[in-house]
């Protein structure tokens, strides 16, 4: 796990030392560049794997034509070596980045098909003069790139760019609308114009003057009609099987355990294929509404693992959000980034590498918006009469600023349900509705953002679903949206900011190729969600993690909104601050911060949205 960077074309050593600098934190153990000509590479290592001088990156082959720096991990490595080793390929040593060249050597473009892992890689082939950038099936690892005057300059982290001098910093409007509506930028944008997301299971070469990108996998929903019993088999022995690849490590490892299914499922596992007891690591708030640390103290207990938990206060959290908002160098409105972050670093005093759940809500139905899509048929056929009521309603329930309260469900489900049923997920998981963006844009701005589709991206996606089952085109949706430019660019922050990695056995893509083979009644049954998983795991964890609904790793963010953070958003949304920087109207940020002061409405997600543009507007656009 690491940091990389580097070009294809203007560029010299300074330069390699600036970009990779500026994201250390992603590998503090080792550093190395490798330049020649107009090529440059860079690596900040966090060493996981061969921890000696041989795991060094810059990485090359014995005749130097191949030159690699990788950032992840690839879990068949193994197996892959003994391959080439049996065509008499010799190493030096032990690492799964050696793996890689010899693989692409062996068998160029074709070889990243055959790696199971995460990953974020570039490669110069001295030889043919091109320079190779790719990207794991799930997007697990974050690689941004941009291609100027013929320069091709990539990197971990947006940061990192904007240290080559020919970056330069201009916001995407179009991007900043998406942002507000996603509270993420969609892949492939970036906040910034000409600066992108390599799409994931992606390729790119570059040869100095001409791209091409190429996918080399897709999500598989092709179904295979099996028993439940068998089901349960292949499902039990394939999540085993991705927990024991992630369990292999040169670096003290344990578990994120949050007291939730899927993370309990790793922790069983990984328990069972462990000779002496597994580390477990969770934490706690003193605000009950949120604590979940009483089910992850059930599990460890249960399972016998040694187990490690820390209570934070508010202030904790609050004290380190300053932390994250000055690292953040891409806008991310997800506030779970704070308890990630918090576990992160807690873990991390004992820990160099830790497994994690996500990726199963994704692929077995799991949040309260597959529910809600479960039920939506019965709102559907309702009379008109009924619906118009129940939108009124709406008006005159109490607002509760408890965590994912049912007045904010409902009123999320009745907002998000109208307008295209494609779009519908994004629309309850996201911030601004079009409506609230058309109010919250100065009109000059709106007028140029109006007539484009906020939901390009999907439509992107849409495009490549060749099959008509509604559960697997939302399940393909999620995977390539919210799970891929959240979730886990949330954990990937979280995480690396505290030189921490994380693997997540969920997304291990043969497991996800069978979980989405099957038929949708084993992912969500008689409203309940992930039936097989609970099924699976009866007789392996306490009875009452089985039988738990869906809870967030959430934080009392609308209270400190209305409290502890006011005096922040007052500074960061003064009048003639926002007014001078031209995007958005006055009147109706403080409308919202009024109304959500007084708690006539929940405004947390709009808000926290806001104060992270405003706070990366601070400290990343006007440096």
């Amino acid at each position: 796990m690491c940091g990389i960077a580097g070009y294809f074309g203007q560029g010299d050593e300074e330069v390699l030392h600036r970009m990779i600098k500026s994201i250390e934190y992603r590998g503090p153990d080792d550093s190395g560049i490798f330049c020649y000509e107009n090529i440059g590479l860079a690596q900040a290592r966090l060493a996981i794997l061969d921890l000696s001088p041989e795991g060094h990156q810059p990485m090359s082959d014995e005749n130097q034509n191949i030159w690699l720096v990788f950032n992840g991990e690839i879990y068949n490595f193994p197996e892959l070596k003994n391959e080439l080793e049996a065509d008499g390929q010799k190493f030096k040593s032990a690492s799964d980045t050696e793996v890689i060249i010899y693989l692409y050597k062996k068998y160029g473009l074709e070889c990243f098909q055959k790696m199971n892992g995460m990953f974020a890689l570039a490669i110069f082939d001295k030889k043919n003069n091109k320079f190779i950038l790719a990207r794991d099936r799930f997007g697990k690892k974050p690689l941004y790139y941009s291609i100027i005057n013929n320069t091709l300059i990539f990197a971990s982290e947006l940061k990192a760019l904007q240290n080559h001098p020919l970056s330069k910093k201009e916001i995407d409007l179009e991007s900043l609308n998406q942002y507000l509506q996603f509270e993420y930028v969609p892949t492939p944008r970036t906040i910034l114009k000409n600066v992108y997301k390599l799409e994931p299971a992606t390729y790119l070469v570059f040869d100095g003057k001409n791209i091409l990108k190429n996918y080399f996998w897709q999500p598989n929903f092709s179904k295979e009609i099996i028993s439940e019993k068998e089901a349960l088999e292949k499902f039990s022995g394939k999540l085993e099987t991705a927990v024991k690849k992630r369990l292999i490590s040169d670096v003290p490892l344990g578990i994120l355990l949050s007291g939730g299914l899927d993370s309990s499922a790793i922790a069983y596992y990984a328990q069972k294929n462990s000779p002496k007891k597994i580390l477990t690591f969770s934490i706690g708030f003193n605000e009950k509404s949120f604590d979940e640390s009483s089910y992850a103290r059930l599990v460890a207990k249960h399972l016998e693992t040694d187990h490690h938990e820390k209570i934070f206060t508010g202030q904790d959290c609050l004290s380190i959000i300053p932390e994250i908002f000055s690292r953040l160098d891409e806008p991310l409105a997800d506030a779970s980034i704070i308890p990630s972050f918090l576990l992160s670093k807690f873990a991390r005093e004992k820990i160099t590498v830790a497994l994690g759940g996500d990726g199963g809500d994704e692929l077995l139905c799991g949040y309260d918006t597959f529910l809600a899509e479960y039920f939506s048929p019965i709102y559907e056929k309702s009379p008109n009469l009924l619906k118009k009521i129940l939108k009124n309603f709406r008006k005159f329930l109490p607002t509760s600023f408890a965590n994912i309260s049912h007045d904010f469900k409902i009123k999320k489900f009745l907002d998000g349900y109208d307008g295209q049923s494609d779009y519908r997920h994004l629309r309850w998981l996201g911030a601004f509705s079009r409506d609230e963006r058309s109010q919250l844009f100065r009109p000059e701005i709106w007028q140029k953002l109006e007539k484009l589709n906020e939901f390009a991206s999907v439509e992107y996606y849409l495009s490549k679903i060749k099959y008509n089952d509604k559960w697997d085109k939302l399940i393909h949706l999620y995977l390539r949206s919210y799970l891929m430019d959240d979730i886990l660019v949330k954990m990937d922050r979280a995480s690396m900011y505290n030189s921490l990695e994380v693997r997540s056995p969920f997304l291990d893509f043969e497991l996800a190729d069978f979980v989405n083979s099957l038929s949708n009644n084993f992912k969500i049954r008689k409203a309940q969600t992930k039936y097989l998983l609970r099924k699976c795991l009866v007789g392996k964890i306490p009875e009452k993690i089985i039988k738990r609904r869906k809870k967030g790793f959430g934080i009392p963010l609308a209270l400190w909104l209305q409290n502890e953070l006011r005096p922040l958003l007052e500074q960061k949304f003064a009048r003639e601050k926002i007014i001078a920087e031209g995007f958005f109207n006055p009147d109706y940020i403080e409308k919202l911060l009024a109304d959500h002061f007084a708690q006539r409405a929940d405004n947390r997600k709009q808000i926290w949205t806001l104060l992270v543009f405003e706070s990366w507007l601070e400290n990343f656009y006007k440096q």
